[in-house]
């Protein structure tokens, strides 16, 4: 699928729906793959990356992992072995809102990665998560199903797949 999120948003700037939301620039591009989109699935967790590897290790089916870290710039949620793990099944992209690490490790992974910033610390095991629940991302709602577009330019979400 070939898309530009700059002309996704052209077409659907007069949105009142909320069915297509933008999430705000603040997320830095760490995968091997800069342009990726897919269905999502949602993980809900704070500074426990339990629900991401359970995530990545299974089948991804080009879809694209959102992680709903809190924001959280104490702990990496994904590092070099997730990544890989990710790529090798078929995920087409993870987007966390939190840190992520092994930074060199990433960029080699052939898959989309964005989080908020690189954070040398691992995560503790306190608390696994949710899964496929709504999450909320720097502000924006992204529920389990919806479309998740990211290039260059962004990152867009829609409740359906559109057509580039």
């Amino acid at each position: 699928m070939s898309f530009a999120t700059c002309d996704l948003c052209d077409a659907h700037k007069n949105d009142s729906s909320g069915e297509f939301r933008v999430i705000p620039p603040v997320f830095r591009d760490f995968g091997g793959r800069s342009v990726f989109s897919g269905p999502v699935v949602t993980v809900k967790c704070h500074e426990d990356n339990t629900s991401v590897k359970a995530a990545v290790d299974g089948p991804g089916l080009g879809r694209v992992l959102v992680v709903d870290g809190g924001a959280s710039l104490r702990r990496a949620l994904l590092g070099g072995n997730l990544a890989a793990a990710a790529a090798r099944n078929g995920w087409a992209g993870v987007v966390i809102d939190g840190c992520v690490r092994d930074v060199r490790e990433l960029v080699e992974a052939d898959v989309g990665i964005r989080a908020l910033a690189a954070m040398p610390l691992p995560t503790e095991k306190r608390q696994p998560g949710q899964t496929d629940v709504p999450v909320m991302i720097q502000g924006v709602p992204v529920a389990p199903g919806d479309w998740l577009y990211a290039d260059a330019d962004g990152m867009v979400v829609s409740r359906h797949r559109l057509d580039a």
